[in-house]
């Protein structure tokens, strides 16, 4: 079993930045797709971004590439997403996932049920 924690969210103004992290327990975090998902109150869980295991490719939403950049760090167990330029509507609750079968696949998946540990959640808040 593998435990996410998310941390690093708040509240900031248009156009700020934060970044999130997501330390996970366990000795095969280098072996899996880490992702970052969001959700806001109403709507669908929503694929933010994606990394293999060895953090050479990755897999952005099209809504936040360019400003949102997945990073991973193996040695500490941690997945990072760092969000500049944020805008009102990145308003949501971020979550970090991990895909235990990603060192299978030949691309980052964006859907949801392939992930099989998920984190408890971080809320980030963007205000206009």
């Amino acid at each position: 079993q593998v435990q996410l924690v998310e941390s690093g969210g708040g509240l900031v103004q248009a156009g700020g930045s934060l970044r999130l992290s997501c330390a996970a327990s366990g000795r095969t975090f280098s072996t899996y797709t880490m992702g970052w998902f969001r959700q806001v109150p109403g709507k669908d869980r929503e694929f933010v971004a994606g990394i293999n295991w060895s953090g050479g490719r990755t897999n952005y939403a099209d809504s936040v590439r360019g400003r949102f950049a997945i990073s991973r760090d193996n040695a500490k167990n941690t997945v990072y997403l760092q969000m500049n330029s944020l805008k009102p509507e990145d308003t949501a609750v971020y979550y970090c996932a991990a895909d235990r079968m990603g060192y299978t696949r030949s691309s980052v998946v964006r859907t949801d049920t392939e992930y099989d540990y998920w984190g408890q959640g971080t809320q980030v808040t963007v205000s206009s």
